[in-house]
């Protein structure tokens, strides 16, 4: 029996969910990967981050050629390419570096949760930046997830005491989550010009030339120790943390959109705590708990406000 069109537009619907779930699944196991390699072999944050971009970069390569040959889009200005490059470098240069080197401080359930300010970090730069106006649902959602990273954070102080360089780990997580906004923002307005395909290689291309210069001006490739324990874990890095669940969410956005796509990826967070529970050992504490379900309904706010405004305006 033939498909109707509201049968066939479900299952594009639900295949776009999926593909997005899991996408942020895969995301959310890039802080376990790097607690682990950072345990078994004692690397640093520069060089593990410099080795799984290298085992990505194959893929980014092979993606923008056969994006640039697919994707029917305009051939990019001197100044959209230069926008383009700045926000892989914030994306994931600055970002993925503030982050590797939090994550040698602080727990990989409290990086997640930090990290995932970041919907609302978007919120208040385009309200900053271009003019959006903030109502009281938006208002709500962020009172309620910065509510909840207090609470987390205060949790976690209580059994991590003992490690003096919490605070400065924290930090380095909140930069990149900040960092990381700035991307997302960018990303809604390239997108359209580039192409999903595009934009994703070139973005992560610029990111690993940048990150690629502060390898070789700061370490000594010498000095990597090249275990197959490393290698193994910067390959699941690159592949399962990185490379496919970048494309997954790109291919996500370009399906359901990116209203629907911040909605689900709240998923993050709880897949963290859960991985990190059983791969790292990290206790789960109620007041980790109650932190982890504010920023969620907080960030469901925000995505759920935008799908509302996005329907209304259309």
């Amino acid at each position: 029996m033939p498909q109707s069109k509201k049968d066939t537009a479900y299952q594009l619907s639900l295949a776009g969910f999926l593909i997005t779930i899991l996408g942020a699944v895969f995301f959310s196991t890039k802080a376990i990967f790097v607690k682990l390699a950072f345990k078994s072999t004692g690397v640093d944050a520069v060089t593990l981050l410099t080795l799984r971009m290298l085992f990505s970069l194959p893929f980014y390569l092979v993606a923008a050629r056969m994006g640039s040959k697919k994707e029917s889009v305009a051939a990019l200005t001197k100044k959209e390419w230069l926008y383009l490059i700045l926000l892989g470098i914030f994306g994931y240069y600055l970002s993925s570096l503030f982050d590797f080197i939090g994550l040698q401080y602080i727990s990989a359930g409290l990086e997640r949760l930090i990290l995932f300010l970041y919907p609302t970090f978007s919120v208040l730069i385009n309200s900053l930046v271009y003019k959006a106006k903030l109502n009281r649902t938006q208002i709500a959602a962020l009172i309620l997830t910065y509510l909840g990273i207090g609470i987390a954070y205060i949790g976690e102080m209580k059994i991590d005491t003992s490690n003096p360089n919490f605070y400065f780990g924290s930090f380095m997580i909140f930069l990149c989550a900040i960092t990381y906004s700035f991307y997302l923002v960018g990303t809604g307005r390239m997108i359209p010009k580039v192409g999903v395909t595009r934009y994703t290689a070139y973005a992560m291309l610029a990111a690993t030339i940048g990150i690629f210069l502060h390898f070789l001006f700061t370490r000594n490739i010498q000095e990597i120790p090249f275990t197959n324990t490393l290698i193994w874990y910067t390959i699941a890095l690159a592949i399962i943390a990185t490379v496919l669940p970048s494309f997954l969410m790109s291919n996500g956005m370009k399906m359901i959109g990116s209203n629907n796509v911040s909605i689900i990826i709240s998923i993050g967070p709880v897949s963290t705590v859960i991985q990190a529970h059983f791969f790292l050992g990290e206790p789960i504490i109620l007041p980790q708990l109650i932190g982890t379900i504010l920023v969620i309904i907080g960030v469901l706010l925000i995505g759920w406000q935008s799908k509302r405004s996005s329907v209304e305006v259309v």
